[in-house]
C-alpha cells in the first residue's frame, strides 16, 4: 500500500496536530513491507519525505485546503483564501446537543421498535416516557405515523429523517444490533458516572459521617447552653451580692 495515502487519512482523521513521531510507529510496518533491509533512520525520513510531497500536492490551486505545520504536528486546514465561504458555512450549521441518558434510551425503543406509542415505550423504560417525547419531537429526531388501531387511538412515532442526519445512517437498517447499542449506551452511561466522581465533594455523604456532625453540633449547643446558663447564674450571683452591700451599708453608717 503507498505510504502517501495512509498519511494523508492519518493526518485528516486526527482532532489535533499529529506529530512525525506519532505517524511513524502507525506507517512502519507499510514502509517495512516495501522494503525490509532499512532501517529506523531511514524510515524516519521516508515517512518525512512522503509527508512534503503530501504538503505540495496540497498547496496547488486546485485544493480548498492544505496540510500545515502546528504546534509541532500536521494537520489539515481550510486555506486562507476559502474563509469567507467556510465562515458561512459554519454559521449556518446547527448547534450540536446532548443528548440526557433518558431521551437515548426513548430514542432508542422508537428507532427499534418503530412505529410505537408512548404507552408501549413506557412499558419498556419502566417510567413515563411522555415529557421526554415532546423533547425529541422539538429536536425533530421523531416524528408521527399516524395512530394505531386500538381503543383510544394512541399516536405512533417513528424516527425521523434527522435522526437519520445526525447519527450519520443511510437508513435504519444501518442501526447497530441491540448488543451493540447496549455496550455503546453502558459506556456512555459510565463516562458520565466517573466524571461525576471526579468533581471534588464539599459535603461528606457518609450517613455515619452525618450523624456524627449532627451529634457533634448538639452537644456544642449544650455545651454553649450550660456555659450561658453558668454565666447567668454568676451574673445573678454577682448582682445579690452588691445589692447585699449596698444594703449593709446604711446600717453600718447609723451605728457608727
Amino acid at each position: 500500500m503507498s505510504l502517501k495515502p495512509q498519511l494523508e487519512a492519518i493526518i485528516y482523521a486526527a482532532e489535533t496536530p499529529i506529530s512525525l513521531e506519532q505517524i511513524i510507529p502507525l506507517v512502519k510496518d507499510s514502509v517495512l513491507a516495501e522494503a525490509p533491509e532499512i532501517d529506523a533512520v531511514e524510515i524516519r525520513s521516508r515517512v518525512r519525505a512522503a509527508i512534503e510531497e503530501l504538503i505540495a500536492d496540497y498547496s496547488a490551486s486546485a485544493h480548498g485546503i492544505e496540510v500545515r505545520q502546528v504546534a509541532g504536528g500536521y494537520r489539515m486546514s481550510t486555506k486562507p483564501e476559502q474563509h469567507d465561504v467556510v465562515r458561512a458555512f459554519v454559521k449556518s450549521l446547527k448547534p450540536p446537543f446532548r443528548l440526557s441518558l433518558p431521551a437515548l434510551e426513548t430514542l432508542a425503543v422508537i428507532a427499534y421498535k418503530q412505529p410505537a406509542t408512548v404507552p408501549e415505550i413506557s412499558e419498556i423504560r419502566g417510567v413515563d416516557s411522555g415529557g421526554v417525547i415532546a423533547t425529541l419531537l422539538d429536536r425533530k429526531l421523531i416524528t408521527t405515523a399516524g395512530r394505531k388501531a386500538v381503543i383510544g387511538r394512541p399516536i405512533l412515532y417513528k424516527t425521523s429523517k434527522e435522526f437519520l442526519l445526525r447519527f450519520g445512517l443511510k437508513d435504519i437498517h444501518e442501526l447497530p444490533s441491540m448488543e451493540e447499542f447496549e455496550k455503546l449506551l453502558a459506556e456512555s452511561f459510565q463516562s458520565d458516572v466517573l466524571a461525576g466522581e471526579a468533581a471534588p465533594a464539599e459535603t461528606s455523604s457518609d450517613p455515619q459521617s452525618s450523624i456524627h456532625l449532627i451529634d457533634n453540633s448538639e452537644q456544642v449547643e449544650e455545651e454553649t447552653g450550660d456555659a450561658e446558663s453558668s454565666d447567668e447564674k454568676a451574673s445573678d450571683s454577682t448582682e445579690a451580692s452588691e445589692s447585699t452591700e449596698h444594703a449593709e451599708a446604711p446600717a453600718s453608717a447609723e451605728r457608727e
